[in-house]
């Protein structure tokens, strides 16, 4: 099957592949490697509540990054 890649960066998916992922809506995207042309796909794993995305940032770390955009 093919799959078509829009202007916008956008992955059309056939109806086929979509309607293996009844109600999700978002994927989990990664590559084997910058060389690589493989890549994978799959349902996103819900995040638990209260957690940040990425993974380990504090809300010091937010503080901290705002002040520094305002600095200059």
């Amino acid at each position: 099957m093919l799959a078509k890649l829009t202007v916008k960066n956008q992955l059309t998916l056939p109806k086929a592949v979509a309607a293996r992922f009844n109600g999700v809506e978002y994927f989990d995207v990664s590559t084997d490697g910058p060389r690589s042309c493989s890549s994978r796909f799959g349902p996103a794993r819900p995040m638990k509540c209260g957690s940040t995305w990425p993974p380990g940032i504090t809300e010091q770390d937010v503080s901290d990054a705002i002040e520094w955009a305002r600095e200059g």
